[in-house]
């Protein structure tokens, strides 16, 4: 089943390289957003199936980005993948109080990626 996701991260090169591990291991569409408020738009306008959400972003951050996602009607059952470098045991339990689907550790493997987001979310291959 073809899927879209919607990859929301400050960095050109992360973006990039996600955005072809999915489009090219999965042949997903796949929506880029540079920035949590215009990621936040796009998912409004193009109701993605899934979010794969930055933490750390300059101005709005991932947690903050992912309490306006959850926080409107509109985009509250899309599910949201957090991407980050910070993987300790109380981030991962302060991640997972706040109700995200998933974490995937930065550096990811982008041969895998679209495995783990399959994994994370309960989706079948």
């Amino acid at each position: 089943m073809s899927r879209r996701i919607l990859i929301i991260e400050d960095e050109p090169d992360i973006r990039e390289v996600a955005a072809a591990s999915l489009e090219l291991t999965r042949g997903w569409e796949v929506l880029t957003a540079p920035s949590g408020p215009t990621g936040v738009q796009r998912a409004r306008l193009e109701q993605p199936d899934a979010i794969l959400l930055d933490v750390m972003m300059p101005g709005m951050d991932g947690t903050e980005t992912f309490g306006i996602l959850r926080g409107a009607e509109d985009t509250t059952g899309i599910p949201v993948i957090l991407m980050t470098a910070k993987v300790q045991r109380a981030e991962r339990e302060r991640f997972a109080a706040m109700g995200v689907d998933g974490l995937i550790p930065k550096p990811f493997d982008p041969m895998t990626l679209g495995d783990e987001i399959d994994r994370l979310l309960g989706w079948s291959a």
